[in-house]
C-alpha cells in the first residue's frame, strides 16, 4: 500500500512540475535581433559648397591642361553628352583637355543650382556664358565657340569623393544677360539678347565634333561646310 502511495505522490509532484514549467515565460534572447540604423541625415549645405567648387573649377582646369583632376572628379564609367548630340567619355576628355584643344578669353560660371537627393547622389544645373571660345581639331582647323550654354550634371559619391557620372549641356538659344558673375548669382531679368555664336562653356568636353559642354570644353573637329546644291531655272517655252 505505501508502495502506491509512493508512486502516486512522485507522479503527481512530476505532474506540478511539468505545468509549472509550461506556464513559466520563456527566456528573451535579444542578441540577434537587428536594429535598424538609421539613415543620417545628408549635410546639403556642405554637400552644395563641393559641388559648386567644383564647377567653378572648370576654368582653371582648361587653362591649365590640368587633366590629372578630370581623371580625379570624372567617373570611370561617366557618360558626356555634347551640345551636338554626340557622346564623348572620361579618358578622351581628359586627353583633349590636355592637349590644350579648347581655350577662350574668359568663361562665366553662374546660376550653379544643386539638387542633393541623398548623401551619395545629386544633381547640379548651371549656365555659363564662353567669350572667345575656340576649339582646334588635331588637322589644325579651328571652331568659334562663344556663347552660353546650359547644363545638367548628375554626380555620385564613391569612396568619400564626389564625381561626375553623368554630363550634359545644350546651347541657349536666348541668352540671359547676366551682371557680375559669382558661383550663386541669381539671373538678372533683363530682356534676353540673341547671341550670333553658341558661347561655349569653359567646361566642354574635348570629342571629335565641337562641342561646347558645360562641365567641360572639348575640342571639336568643325565639320566640312556641306555644298550647297545648285539651283536649275527652266527655259521659258516660246509659243509660236
Amino acid at each position: 500500500m505505501k508502495r502506491h502511495v509512493s508512486a502516486a505522490l512522485v507522479l503527481f509532484v512530476i505532474a506540478g512540475l511539468t505545468i509549472f514549467a509550461g506556464c513559466a515565460p520563456a527566456p528573451s534572447d535579444n542578441t540577434n535581433i537587428a536594429v535598424a540604423t538609421p539613415e543620417p541625415t545628408p549635410d546639403k549645405a556642405a554637400i552644395e559648397t563641393e559641388l559648386t567648387r567644383i564647377e567653378n573649377d572648370w576654368p582653371r582646369i582648361i587653362k591649365e591642361r590640368d587633366g590629372v583632376t578630370v581623371r580625379r572628379i570624372e567617373a570611370d564609367d561617366v557618360v558626356i553628352v555634347y551640345p551636338d548630340g554626340s557622346i564623348g567619355n572620361k579618358e578622351q576628355d581628359a586627353k583633349d583637355i590636355e592637349a590644350g584643344l579648347f581655350t577662350f578669353d574668359s568663361w562665366d560660371t553662374l546660376e550653379v543650382k544643386v539638387n542633393v537627393v541623398d548623401k551619395n547622389f545629386a544633381l547640379v544645373t548651371l549656365r555659363y556664358t564662353v567669350k572667345n571660345g575656340k576649339i582646334k581639331s588635331t588637322d589644325g582647323r579651328s571652331m568659334d565657340v562663344t556663347g552660353q550654354y546650359l547644363s545638367l550634371d548628375t554626380f555620385a559619391r564613391r569612396n568619400g569623393q564626389w564625381q561626375f557620372i553623368g554630363l550634359s549641356s545644350v546651347k541657349v538659344q536666348s541668352p540671359v544677360a547676366m551682371a557680375s558673375p559669382t558661383p550663386n548669382a541669381a539671373p538678372t531679368q533683363p530682356a534676353a539678347k540673341p547671341s550670333a555664336t553658341p558661347r561655349s562653356s569653359p567646361i566642354s568636353r574635348a570629342t571629335p565634333a565641337a562641342k561646347p559642354s558645360l562641365p567641360r570644353p572639348t575640342p571639336a573637329r568643325p565639320s566640312a561646310p556641306r555644298p550647297t546644291p545648285a539651283r536649275t531655272t527652266a527655259s521659258p517655252v516660246k509659243t509660236p
